[in-house]
């Protein structure tokens, strides 16, 4: 893994970010953090340069859910820093649950965009390289949701569930040209903004409040995902292709 390139959509913060700094550590070459605020990718990238990595860490703003934006993004980012090597989708959308009679249909759409599109959209950008040059691995982050039923997760679940089918079809298509695709699927995490917006909803809370007592071995935070993401990205992951990963604590079997 060292003197590869990576990318990591919604690697602003979270399980991104923290994906990002053991890159680095592992002696990955470049990481692009990519994400909508220029303040926060800007903040984010600096605060991992100056942990003193060999690596550098540097971000490019983009909109993962605009099909026009992203394979041109790609593209700058490879004439900039060269070949991607390695493709993180962790991006994650706004939504909390709610019960699916009270969505009206643009919620719906959006949600379907926000949870899915980022790591399709990702994955065809990086994709012609990767086949070109016979290698590399793709690691999207969806969510136990895509496995688990839970009232108030339909869409959410729905958009979940489409990451990980495709990672693990893409994956099949994908093996011959030396291409590895996997998805890990956490469950809650804390010390996110996605936890604290969670809990600031009344129904998600209380949903959320009895799945966090099933997390025997512990409610999840970033730290304790992102090293399961460098394994997947990693040669020691080589022969591991089309798997779907539950990182959870215990909240379920999933």
């Amino acid at each position: 893994m060292r003197n590869s390139n990576a990318v990591i959509g919604g690697g602003t913060s979270g399980v991104g970010l923290e994906t990002a700094r053991l890159l680095l550590r592992e002696g990955v070459a470049a990481v692009v953090l990519i994400g909508r605020n220029p303040d926060k990718g800007a903040a984010a990238a600096a605060a991992l340069n100056a942990e003193g990595h060999a690596g550098v860490a540097s971000f490019r703003s983009v909109d993962l859910c605009d099909p026009a934006a992203v394979a041109p993004a790609i593209a700058a980012i490879e004439d900039e820093i060269g070949p991607i090597d390695i493709a993180i989708s962790a991006a994650n959308s706004n939504g909390v649950p709610k019960l699916f009679h009270l969505l009206d249909p643009a919620t719906i759409v959006a949600q379907l965009n926000e949870q899915a599109l980022p790591a399709l959209l990702l994955s065809g950008a990086v994709l012609p390289g990767m086949r070109q040059r016979r290698r590399g691995a793709i690691i999207l982050v969806a969510s136990d949701a895509a496995r688990v039923p839970t009232p108030g997760e339909s869409v959410i679940g729905a958009g979940m569930a489409a990451i990980t089918r495709f990672a693990t079809t893409l994956a099949m298509e994908a093996k011959r040209d030396g291409i590895r695709v996997n998805a890990v699927t956490p469950s809650l995490i804390a010390d996110t903004q996605s936890y604290d917006r969670i809990m600031e909803d009344p129904f998600a809370a209380k949903l959320f409040q009895r799945a966090e007592k099933a997390a025997s071995l512990g409610l999840t935070r970033p730290e304790d995902i992102a090293p399961t993401l460098v394994f997947l990205a990693s040669p020691a992951a080589a022969r591991l292709t089309g798997q779907v990963i539950s990182v959870n604590g215990g909240i379920s079997a999933a």
